[in-house]
């Protein structure tokens, strides 16, 4: 993409549990013309009223997990292209727009976010550790060299719902990627800054959860090779 062309429209899914305090940071910050899809996966502070009353379109996803909530919105998506990011404040959501743009111009067909830690606390020990641990046995699985499995991405939607994503716990990210490389996709990173959270991490904030998502992503790469045909590059409106 040239550094005029404008970036495509897309739908932002935004997975939420328990996030009033961080909403209003992240949805300030959806790129213009964009829709922020927040997925309210069992909160109970209020997070989906506020979502709403700040412009967003609020799904509800009563199974809990972050696979179902990322899928339920990938589902109510109707945009050619799709973001995912976190709902707490440790990303920011407008690093999408030149993302997009990249996915547009045909750069890559999954494009994520390395996580690059700003400020102490950032990223704790363990999750970082856990990370590193599940890039080396992807690397092994599929040969992708990546450094980081983070929740910033962008695809094509058509062509996520064309891997029929299954995981609906924490392996639905490295599902994403296993099942996008087996099928011949271009997956690529670029490094986005990664601030402290707001609130406790679901996931990765204890040695236990981050445990947990290891154990989940593990099954993931048990899983046996499926062949898929490579995305169909389009051209956004």
């Amino acid at each position: 993409m040239t550094p005029s062309a404008r970036p495509p429209r897309a739908d932002l899914v935004l997975p939420c549990l328990d996030e009033a305090e961080a909403l209003p940071w992240v949805l300030a910050r959806v790129p213009s013309g964009w829709r922020a899809i927040v997925v309210d996966n069992g909160s109970t502070d209020g997070s989906a009223d506020i979502a709403r009353s700040l412009g967003a379109t609020v799904v509800h996803e009563s199974r809990r997990g972050f696979g179902a909530a990322c899928h339920a919105g990938l589902a109510a998506a109707r945009a050619e292209f799709v973001c995912f990011c976190d709902c707490d404040a440790s990303m920011d959501p407008g690093l999408l727009a030149p993302m997009a743009g990249r996915v547009a111009a045909g750069e890559a067909d999954l494009l994520l976010g390395r996580r690059r830690p700003q400020g102490r606390g950032a990223w704790p020990v363990h999750a970082r550790a856990g990370n590193i641990a599940l890039s080396r046995m992807l690397r092994r699985r599929t040969g992708l060299r990546l450094h980081d499995l983070g929740p910033m991405r962008v695809a094509r939607r058509e062509a996520l719902l064309g891997l029929d994503l299954t995981d609906r716990r924490s392996g639905y990210p490295l599902q994403m990627v296993v099942r996008a490389a087996d099928a011949g996709w271009r997956v690529v990173e670029t490094d986005i800054p990664y601030l402290p959270r707001s609130g406790k991490s679901k996931v990765t904030g204890t040695w236990r959860g981050t445990w947990h998502a290891v154990r989940d992503m593990r099954r993931v790469l048990a899983e046996p090779p499926v062949t898929r045909t490579a995305p169909a590059e389009g051209i956004s409106a």
